[in-house]
């Protein structure tokens, strides 16, 4: 019997942690940092609409919305009026005036965002590939079809250790004031300079490239980088955000001289660490003071501008900790060049660990990423991705694979009688 994973040592996690990451909670004190956006403040009735299943658009005079437009798709496609379903929005007539009169306000194109998530995995619906929206209905639209949404309305508290307390003494613990986001479209957004940011007791401990491709110019860029997010952390988050642990979103861009605040995530296993893992920002020692790169360093070697702090021993006892067994050494570390023949190396390794930021290298098989739909994932069976998180037992597995190998004979059987009948029609 395989022995259960341990459990990572988080702090525990509440409702207010949660509350506090949410954009209308802090983007007021921060709002001077922020990329120029607007919060509106939804209906019980919307939020009905959200939850709703199937899209009914309502009916849009001012402008086609995206799709509509993109896709050339004629009034009369859409059949009769009196076949259309009835305008959702008269359920909430001052939650959709305030869309749209938003979305002119920011010049016509926005990015939409519940409390605490964008619909990134919904932009496959959108003609544009992105988060672009130029009417409410395109807002509307990518609402609905995204699960990142559904999860703020359905799971926001998914976690906190007083969720179940709170929701067994009254719903109204459990009330969410949700608000929806519009951020004015910027078309020169650069995602190779968006960082991920984490914080431990109100220290700064790294952070790393979000968007999960290698570019060349960033290595030289990365101490510009460090000291600019390092200043900003210091002087406006560090003491100003009600929690001390945390982790927030950062936009540098050219040129390159200040930083945009984007977003806070709880300090919890549901944020994703993106080149980090959670098991060593929870064990690592705290850095000290960022000191920049040799200006002659070779960019493919230093991918990572740190001084590690853990010696092989350290390593094997945090990795014993979480169950990973020890490997076995590569040739080259076996090799008669080793790290402990190289005096600055053998320095690196006992002395302190400075301030990190973690790109993609070239090599990485996060690089090879340009082929492969973002939030891809999100689109698997349910199934399958509990079967993949251990959420299954041995007879749920047999049982799981048993329908799996019935439905594949089915479409086999179903296959072979096709050709079958496509061969007597040739004859």
């Amino acid at each position: 019997m395989a022995s259960p994973k341990p459990e990572l040592p988080f702090p525990p996690l509440t409702i207010r942690h949660i509350l506090n990451c949410s954009y209308h909670a802090w983007h007021p004190r921060y709002r001077a940092l922020t990329p120029k956006a607007r919060v509106i403040p939804v209906s019980e009735k919307f939020l009905q609409y959200l939850r709703a299943d199937g899209i009914v658009l309502p009916p849009d005079s001012s402008a086609k919305p995206v799709a509509s437009a993109r896709l050339d798709i004629n009034e009369g496609d859409l059949g009769d009026d009196s076949d259309r379903e009835d305008d959702p929005s008269t359920s909430w007539p001052e939650t959709h005036s305030s869309i749209v009169s938003t979305i002119a306000s920011l010049g016509g194109h926005v990015t939409p965002k519940l409390n605490w998530s964008a619909p990134k995995d919904a932009t496959w619906i959108n003609p544009f590939n992105t988060l672009e929206c130029c009417s409410a209905n395109d807002v509307y639209m990518m609402l609905k079809s995204s699960d990142f949404i559904t999860h703020d309305l359905e799971h926001a508290f998914d976690g906190c250790l007083d969720a179940n307390a709170a929701n067994n003494s009254s719903r109204d613990d459990l009330k969410i004031p949700y608000h929806l986001v519009l951020r004015k479209w910027v078309a020169a957004w650069n995602p190779s300079v968006e960082c991920r940011c984490f914080v431990r007791r109100r220290k700064l401990l790294g952070l790393c490239q979000r968007d999960l491709n290698h570019y060349d110019f960033l290595p030289e860029l990365r101490p510009k980088v460090l000291e600019l997010v390092q200043e900003f952390f210091e002087k406006q988050i560090r003491n100003t955000f009600p929690d001390e642990n945390f982790v927030f979103d950062v936009y540098v861009p050219q040129p390159y001289n200040r930083v945009w605040l984007v977003d806070f995530n709880p300090w919890a296993l549901r944020t994703d660490p993106i080149l980090f893992s959670w098991l060593e920002l929870l064990t690592m020692e705290d850095p000290i003071n960022v000191v920049e790169e040799d200006e002659g360093a070779d960019d493919e070697d230093a991918s990572f501008m740190r001084l590690p702090i853990w010696t092989g021993a350290a390593v094997l006892n945090v990795n014993a900790a979480a169950g990973i067994p020890a490997m076995p050494p590569t040739p080259e570390e076996s090799g008669a060049s080793s790290d402990e023949d190289d005096p600055e190396v053998s320095a690196d390794l006992s002395g302190p660990r400075t301030l990190e930021l973690r790109l993609i290298k070239r090599g990485d098989p996060e690089a090879f990423s340009f082929s492969t739909q973002q939030y891809s994932a999100h689109k698997l069976p349910r199934e399958v991705v509990d079967a993949s998180s251990g959420g299954y037992d041995a007879e749920q597995m047999r049982d799981f694979s048993k329908r799996w190998q019935d439905l594949v004979s089915k479409g086999e059987a179903q296959h072979q009688g096709e050709d079958s009948s496509d061969g007597d029609e040739t004859t």
